[in-house]
């Protein structure tokens, strides 16, 4: 299997939240960095943060320092993206990504292995 699943976008007014999840069958996350992306239409798509197998290394795109959260709870095989203060800016599909690591720093220019099938998060008055 080796599947990630993303849940909890949606639609939410400008200032608002939403909290993403990520969760993996098949196999186990705790061996694992995990990584959010996103994507708009027309537009790269872009490292928005990871965070290291055991969770202790985390990092964030400049765009969303301040407001987003990522967190894992390998006990539910899950990572999260908690994100606050939403701008339209933030408008995208957001994808979760995995790649074997067991030690060391996680790192957004990096190949993932692992893709999920994405979630859309629309930031809209």
């Amino acid at each position: 299997q080796l599947q990630l699943v993303e849940s909890g976008g949606g639609l939410v007014q400008p200032g608002g939240s939403l909290r993403l999840s990520c969760t993996a069958s098949g196999f186990t996350l705790e061996s694992y960095t995990i990584g959010w992306f996103r994507q708009a239409p027309g537009k790269e798509r872009e490292g928005v943060s990871c965070i290291s197998s055991s969770g202790s290394s985390t990092d964030y795109a400049d765009s969303v320092k301040g407001r987003f959260t990522i967190s894992r709870d390998n006990a539910k095989n899950t990572v999260y993206l908690r994100m606050d203060s939403l701008k339209p800016e933030d408008t995208a599909v957001y994808y979760c990504a995995a790649h074997l690591k067991l030690f060391g720093l996680c790192q957004l220019e990096r190949a993932y292995n692992y893709w999920g099938q994405g979630t859309q998060v629309t930031v809209s008055s």
